[in-house]
């Protein structure tokens, strides 16, 4: 008997009959290799830029809470560890991709089957890699803030935050892998109410802990850390408890649990697919190390400054990096369908919508500038001038990364991996990274701020080029494909035959 569900799941089927075929769709997501493709590309983005505004919201607030009670050093603080954060949160996006694509694919595909078996792995390598990142995380976070340059005055507060934080890293990976796995099946707004569960449990606690209001301790800034901690954790307990109530397609019953053997195929998928795109997300936040470093140079308020101007830029690129993780689902279920003309026009539809859409949030930006930096920083604080100056020269950059998130993400969804990472190492450390660096010491901190819309531009336009080429049309996430089931087999079927299908479909350049 299911003990949380209380209905008999001892068969373990992993599929159903054809005319079931409806109300599993129904539990497990949506199919996206139908329907208009603006409209759907749109709807099915919303969850996902109100999962990113919350997690924006949610760092808003901290910043708020931190800056207002504890003052610039405990901002400066914060803001070095958590680009440490998002540098160990890109080990894991690499792979959570790969696994993305392959459900996407295999959901297109109506192979069921193969959904579960990529699930079963994937649990195992994410439970391994999150516990290993957090031991050594933890022990090494002294030396990883001495690498970035931490201000003296701002260090110990960074160490105890950063510390709770890798604490919290089991969850925060399996949370990841779980959402790209629920979009991967078209369902986005599932993640998008336990994001927000996650969200306001940590809005809710966070001056509580902070300050130590009523029963609850004053931590301080680690406060700001425990309470990322429990909302992760308890987000997490709570949709695995609903997946399982929901008979979703992604959980695995005790008959099923044999999965978690890694299977050798998913596994070398995961790892060949997910290796680039976590080297291009540990590039990207490698890179903000980098920069930060360069920023620290200048002092406590300017890194102050650039770090309020980092939340800025951040709601800026939510709309990019919704409809971009919006395309790459549309296209990994297109391609496991073998809809390429499809694929074509979300491509287009992605570069055109996020180019409309972040170009009116850039102008608003620009309009109200002044506006949003009083209320994420005190109403004098001589930081405010510095951020305006820096969000001047910046935020009309990043309109351009429309076109790259859109057209990588794209790219990906058919497992052509290698040059999407190619094109972002070139931009970031060959362009905008040795740009700042030489040219700072002739104009300063100026040279930092223009080396962003020099990166994204070029990346924007190497991305662009590279997808005209067509090549990656050919890529495959296994050796032969994703095969196509009207039917999926059962669990304990032939594994050669659930992994590939050998009768490779060639699809069009």
């Amino acid at each position: 008997m299911d003990p949380i569900a209380g209905k008999d799941r001892s068969r373990g089927d992993v599929s159903q009959a054809p005319h079931d075929h409806a109300a599993a769709r129904a539990r497990t997501g949506k199919d996206l290799t139908k329907g208009p493709i603006t409209r759907t590309l749109l709807t099915f983005s919303l969850p996902l830029l109100g999962a990113n505004a919350l997690q924006s919201l949610n760092g808003t607030v901290n910043q708020i809470w931190v800056s207002h009670t504890l003052g610039e050093v405990a901002i400066t603080a914060l803001g070095n560890a958590n680009i440490v954060m998002m540098l160990m949160l890109g080990v894991v996006f690499g792979v959570s991709m790969a696994a993305n694509i392959l459900v996407s694919q295999a959901m297109g595909a109506n192979n069921r089957a193969l959904v579960k078996r990529v699930m079963g792995t994937a649990t195992t390598f994410f439970v391994a890699l999150s516990l290993l990142v957090a031991l050594a995380g933890g022990a090494l976070s002294p030396h990883i803030l001495d690498l970035m340059g931490t201000p003296r005055e701002s260090r110990a507060d960074a160490i105890i935050y950063l510390q709770i934080v890798f604490a919290s890293v089991p969850f925060m990976y399996f949370f990841m892998f779980l959402q790209m796995a629920q979009r991967g099946v078209g369902d986005s707004n599932t993640p998008f109410w336990f994001m927000a569960l996650a969200i306001v449990i940590d809005i809710t606690l966070n001056p509580l802990l902070i300050r130590g209001i009523g029963p609850f301790p004053r931590l301080g800034i680690a406060g700001s850390a425990v309470s990322t901690l429990t909302a992760q954790s308890t987000a997490l307990i709570c949709l695995v408890v609903y997946l399982y109530r929901q008979n979703s397609l992604l959980v695995l019953w005790p008959s099923e649990w044999r999965l978690l053997a890694p299977d050798r195929e998913i596994v070398q998928s995961l790892l060949s697919r997910g290796l680039p795109m976590g080297i291009q997300m540990l590039v990207m936040n490698a890179a903000a190390v980098v920069m930060i470093s360069f920023v620290n140079r200048y002092g406590a308020l300017t890194s102050a400054a650039y770090s309020i101007s980092t939340i800025v830029w951040g709601y800026m690129q939510m709309p990019t990096m919704a409809i971009g993780a919006s395309v790459s689902s549309m296209a990994g279920q297109n391609v496991g369908a073998g809809n390429w003309d499809r694929v074509s026009k979300i491509a287009r539809s992605g570069v055109i919508s996020g180019l409309v859409v972040t170009g009116a949030l850039a102008i608003l930006l620009y309009a109200l500038n002044d506006q949003v930096l009083s209320i994420l920083l005190p109403a004098h604080s001589p930081a405010i001038p510095l951020a305006r100056h820096i969000n001047r020269m910046v935020l009309w950059g990043l309109v351009m990364f429309s076109v790259t998130f859109s057209l990588s993400g794209v790219v990906r969804s058919t497992g052509a991996v290698w040059m999407p990472m190619i094109i972002l190492v070139v931009a970031i450390l060959l362009i905008r990274v040795p740009f700042a660096a030489i040219m700072s010491q002739r104009y300063g901190e100026d040279a930092i701020w223009w080396s962003f819309p020099l990166g994204t531009g070029m990346s924007a336009l190497m991305t662009g080029l590279y997808y005209l080429q067509g090549g990656w049309r050919r890529a495959r996430m296994l050796r032969d494909g994703v095969q196509s089931h009207a039917t999926s087999e059962p669990a304990g079927h032939n594994r050669a035959g659930a992994l590939s299908d050998r009768r490779s479909r060639r699809p069009q350049s």
